[in-house]
């Protein structure tokens, strides 16, 4: 892979990616970007769920060491955490910049130079985290970032409730979708997140993703270039439906698809307001989960580098 490029470079020479950020911006007129569906005009400074105008508001952006392997390589994944979320999960571990809203808004040239800087670093990719309601503004960043030299993979690291009109946009931009893929019962999302339909939602978004970028694909040194990843929160007593999840990546999506199968759930934000997710995960229902991965045929599965304090 030594001529690689990400797509976003054609993208931008070919005059597609000024008219994709024309039609994303269009959406903001009546917001419609995600699943929501506020119909605000964010323009005008009108605001719905996810609590931001017209400019994307960073709560922080550097070199991360504390993401998937392939991501994380030598030098780290340059992460760009946007503030707010059109999520909301009751139990964020980010509660402090998805719900209290901690950071502050930046325009696309700004964002253009916090990507290029991490790159001037030696980040192995841009990390867009929480990416779903400033689609319009990134796209934007990344236009004017190509034209100054930007030449790193852009990962899109999304909770999953993402419209598939919206990701559409996104082909030929995105190098690496890499969802959350948070419950399995829609009972389960109503109650901690207020959205019912996300895991039809999360179904749907997953299966584009893995159209556009197929399974995760690395060079030689096992750093990520192109693909899907996925992430999997384990929460107690069952909730996040691991089994029924991983038999849908496996039987729907790829059994070679990359899975992050993660321990670190803890109680956090508002999570004492639901009694199953009061406690902190075991070690158990960790290894349970990572049982069903296996019995689900998936193989591909992130090493975890960090030691989790189990109940």
């Amino acid at each position: 892979m030594a001529d690689y490029y990400p797509v976003y470079v054609k993208t931008a020479r070919s005059g597609r990616l000024k008219k994709i950020i024309q039609e994303a911006y269009d959406i903001l007129n009546d917001c419609t970007l995600c699943p929501r569906k506020c119909r605000v005009d964010r323009l005008a400074g009108q605001v719905g769920i996810c609590k931001t105008g017209e400019q994307a508001v960073v709560s922080s952006w550097d070199p991360h060491f504390g993401e998937e392997a392939p991501l994380v390589g030598r030098h780290g994944s340059g992460t760009v955490f946007f503030t707010h979320c059109n999520l909301l999960c009751n139990f964020c571990q980010n509660f402090d910049i998805s719900h209290l809203g901690c950071g502050r808004a930046v325009s696309p040239g700004a964002l253009a130079e916090m990507m290029l800087s991490l790159q001037a670093t030696g980040c192995h990719n841009i990390n867009f985290v929480s990416p779903s309601h400033v689609v319009p503004q990134f796209l934007a960043a990344v236009e004017i970032a190509a034209d100054k030299g930007l030449r790193l993979p852009l990962v899109y690291n999304t909770g999953g409730y993402d419209r598939v009109s919206t990701l559409r946009l996104l082909e030929g931009v995105i190098d690496i979708y890499m969802p959350d893929f948070k419950f399995w019962d829609r009972h389960v999302a109503a109650e901690t997140c207020r959205v019912p339909d996300y895991p039809a939602v999360a179904r749907r978004a997953v299966k584009e993703m893995h159209r556009q970028v197929g399974d995760l694909v690395m060079n030689e040194a096992g750093v990520a270039r192109r693909g899907l990843l996925i992430r999997h929160l384990v929460l107690p007593n069952g909730l996040a439906g691991t089994e029924a999840i991983m038999a849908y990546i496996a039987n729907d999506i790829s059994k070679n698809t990359y899975v992050n199968i993660m321990a670190q759930y803890r109680p956090c934000g508002r999570s004492n307001e639901i009694k199953a997710l009061a406690a902190p995960l075991s070690r158990d229902a960790y290894r349970g989960a990572l049982e069903a991965a296996e019995k689900s045929g998936i193989r591909r599965l992130d090493t975890p580098r960090r030691v989790f304090m189990f109940d």
